[in-house]
């Protein structure tokens, strides 16, 4: 008789006030199985993961486990009955080793005191079984982001899951990393846990899944086998119709130079370490420049400098000309300065504010927003009911709260605001982080069209074909320092994460 699923989610129905963001979803997972599943922002995938893992009830269905039905009312309960979870941002204290933050909240004990000696037997006997190297005495601040995401897995593997669920792995990591995260995900498997994959990354989906089902509007549209199908056809099952992808393209790069940053050097204001040394790049009217690197290497000091938001110790900015080094965000604003922040949820969004009263961030002191000392209400209406209809915003209208749409379209929102207000210059940061495939190819098509008119465009991102494809020149930064430019034309994603992570000088 064959194996039971290790896990069923069957007919599960979860309504939302105005929204049904699962109808009827069916997902059928098997022992040993690493089974990805795929779908648009707002999809339902979300909220179908959360419905496994006991942060949400489900209005309808049931969950099976091994053939028994299980309810659960927490992610206490979900762990207890050996589901983890590891999120895309990863849940970590810093300041802790990497064996203080695997046994937080689970810790042996000898009597009153933590039994530090069996946890560390424990985790080495996890790390040798699953091939999950990790220094347990290492200081998690100390570590890489694919260090970080196996200490990640090392946690919810000491607390007995048999399940993981994996929601975006590769976001953050380069191109070894994702080869040694699969390695260690097939080495899991093969000991028999069973492994659920949401994600973006369709080619990674295909090298790696075992089973993949696709949701779109709530609803489960099709479970394949890798081989039935392709990168194309996927994105077509998602979304319903062909989608481009940023290939390279004929140069728009004009001669004006509107950015240009000598030897940007700033300190850490609590020790003497150089969190930027001697950064120099010009960005020419219509030229993306881009950015690559392994998270913490200086990616956000640098936007943050550019922005007005750390005082430089050394260096130059100057915005079409004019030097701006010393001059606050709402001057480098008001002259020409666009951001796409990196976390759209902490740095771009009120998540429960209009969107009339989003539309106006970062650009209130300027028409439409202002008329002298007030706000022009009306003006902001006018620009979020344009934003929502130039960008393709799924919105009813300007009065709706961010937090009720999805991440694609509220990046896709964010976008619209800084690309309206007709920037010289604009810092896209991580422009595309979390949002499926249709989302993202309408910013890729967004950013094209603003450079063809003369945009200038300092991308930064963990994509590192997003950086290739759309980027006219590539500077790599390590430790603070740009210590390689590259050609986008002739440049790999491999020979870009080696000199990323320090191997190519």
């Amino acid at each position: 008789m064959p194996d039971a699923p290790a896990v069923e989610l069957s007919n599960i129905t979860k309504r939302f006030p105005g929204v049904v963001a699962n109808d009827q979803v069916n997902l059928r997972v098997m022992p040993a199985e690493i089974h990805a599943v795929v779908g648009e922002n707002g999809a339902g995938k979300s909220t179908l993961m959360k419905i496994l893992y006991g942060m949400q009830a489900p209005d309808e269905g049931e969950i099976t486990m091994a053939g028994q039905e299980v309810r659960f009312r927490s992610p206490r309960d979900a762990i207890n009955a050996g589901i983890g979870m590891v999120h895309q941002h990863f849940m970590l204290a810093d300041q802790l080793t990497v064996l203080e933050n695997i046994i937080l909240g689970s810790e042996p004990h000898i009597g009153m005191r933590i039994d530090f000696q069996r946890a560390k037997q424990k985790l080495g006997e996890l790390s040798q079984a699953y091939g999950l190297a990790v220094d347990p005495d290492a200081l998690v601040e100390d570590l890489s982001v694919g260090e970080r995401q196996r200490v990640e897995i090392l946690k919810v593997l000491f607390r007995g899951a048999r399940i993981l669920i994996l929601d975006e792995p590769t976001a953050v990591l380069v191109p070894q990393e994702v080869d040694e995260l699969f390695a260690s995900m097939r080495e899991l498997a093969g000991e028999g846990v069973t492994i659920i994959f949401i994600s973006h990354k369709l080619d990674e989906v295909l090298s790696i899944a075992d089973v993949i089902t696709v949701i779109r509007q709530g609803r489960t549209i099709s479970t394949v086998s890798p081989d039935e199908v392709d990168a194309q056809k996927l994105a077509e099952m998602m979304v319903g119709s062909e989608l481009p992808t940023p290939e390279t393209r004929e140069s728009t790069v004009g001669e004006r130079v509107l950015l240009r940053v000598e030897g940007l050097s700033v300190r850490s204001q609590d020790s003497d370490r150089m969190l930027l040394d001697d950064v120099s790049f010009t960005i020419r009217e219509g030229e993306i420049v881009g950015i690559a690197g392994v998270e913490g290497n200086g990616q956000a000091t640098l936007i943050d400098a550019l922005m007005g938001l750390l005082p430089l110790d050394e260096g130059l900015i100057e915005l079409a000309d004019k030097d701006m080094s010393r001059q606050s965000t709402r001057e480098l604003r008001e002259a020409g300065l666009g951001l796409i922040p990196e976390d759209r949820h902490r740095q771009a969004l009120l998540l429960p504010e209009p969107l009339w009263e989003n539309a106006m961030l970062g650009h209130q002191t300027v028409s439409p927003f202002s008329r002298g000392f007030w706000i022009d209400r009306k003006g902001a209406h006018r620009r979020t009911d344009e934003i929502i209809r130039v960008y393709g915003v799924m919105a009813p209208g300007a009065d709706t709260p961010a937090i009720a749409l999805s991440g694609g379209n509220q990046q896709k929102f964010i976008v619209g605001r800084e690309m309206l207000a007709d920037p010289l210059v604009l810092i896209a940061a991580q422009p595309t982080r979390g949002i499926d495939v249709g989302a993202q190819a309408a910013v890729w098509d967004q950013l094209r069209s603003a450079r063809a008119a003369g945009l200038a465009v300092l991308l930064v991102s963990a994509d590192l074909e997003e950086l290739i494809g759309l980027s006219d020149t590539l500077w790599v930064i390590l430790r603070g320092r740009l210590v390689a430019r590259l050609d986008p034309a002739t440049t790999t994603p491999e020979e870009l994460g080696s000199y990323m992570t320090g191997v190519r000088t």
